[in-house]
């Protein structure tokens, strides 16, 4: 086999999303001995060029990163049905050679909203978003529902970064937003913003408030200033990905990875150990083994 994997817009160490499918990439590499070709795109018209270059050098089987490649991958399978493809965070392509990965991120999202609302002294928290899409509205509905199951009254500020792809990769803006919440009595800020939430992290700490990371583990960031991070495990889908190719083992169509998949969780490690008191674990553990929520883009739904 001879695998490749397309980045998207922040890069490989972006200490978010793209980074964690990096870590998929790298354990399956470190396992199997098996290189992986790999780019890392850093304009919207890259993405197609670089599939059909990945094929074209021969993969056998090519990773999409990001719903922002849902276009491209569905024209490169259509032309290429003897190379297998797979993609994470879309669900809704039609072909038979081509895996996709989503994700409840609203249950991971509930889980932290739960800690958040533990942890806040004002009863004020925030999140900050990349774009204003339906996936960033899923994290954002399980975390208000998490904060509002603890705190009925508690006062939940939201933004975007902004409304192209850059929004990803603005850590001077999510900074900016970060601080504007914290003036407004906010103390836990929730990003799920990519690479734009390394400056809300940072904006959180520099003010002693406490900041919330998204998909990879990000704790050591800053620690004792990241409560905990949601966890979106997409190393799991791109290390599956491959391994599943590797041995004869490829399926198509859609897998869907919440809770009980293992598919998302909250990280618990050595830098945010003494900011989880015995409430808060309790808390999270409490809900998620009976408590599932279903989030369209304005609604919380329990079921």
């Amino acid at each position: 086999m001879k695998p490749a994997v397309i980045y998207d817009m922040g890069g490989k160490f972006d200490k978010s999303f793209n980074e964690g499918v990096w870590n998929g990439v790298k354990k399956f590499t470190e396992e199997t001995g098996i290189e992986v070709m790999e780019f890392e795109v850093t304009n919207e018209t890259q993405r197609e060029q670089a599939m059909r270059r990945m094929v074209e050098r021969g993969a056998t089987i090519v990773l999409g990163v990001g719903f922002a490649q849902a276009d491209a991958i569905a024209a490169v399978a259509a032309d290429n049905p003897d190379v297998q493809f797979s993609i994470i965070d879309v669900s809704w392509l039609d072909s038979p050679n081509l895996r996709q990965y989503a994700f409840k991120e609203h249950e991971g999202s509930y889980l932290v909203g739960v800690a958040a609302a533990k942890a806040s002294q004002t009863n004020k928290v925030g999140f900050v978003g990349g774009m204003d899409i339906p996936l960033i509205s899923r994290f954002a509905c399980g975390y208000v529902g998490g904060v509002k199951s603890v705190s009925a009254n508690a006062e939940i500020y939201q933004n975007m970064t902004g409304s192209t792809p850059s929004a990803w990769n603005d850590p001077a803006k999510g900074a900016e937003l970060t601080r504007s919440q914290i003036d407004r009595g906010a103390d836990v800020v929730y990003h799920a913003a990519g690479g734009t939430g390394v400056g809300v992290i940072q904006a959180a700490a520099d003010a002693g408030k406490l900041a919330i990371g998204v998909d990879s583990n990000q704790n050591g960031l800053a620690p004792g200033s990241v409560l905990t991070s949601m966890l979106k495990r997409v190393d799991v889908a791109a290390y599956n990905t491959f391994m599943d190719a590797s041995k004869g083992q490829f399926t198509s169509g859609v897998q869907v990875l919440g809770l009980a998949e293992g598919g998302v969780d909250w990280a618990l490690d050595e830098n945010n150990e003494n900011l989880i008191t015995d409430d808060i674990k309790g808390g999270c553990l409490s809900k998620r083994g009976h408590t599932i929520w279903r989030c369209s883009s304005a609604r919380l739904f329990s079921g």
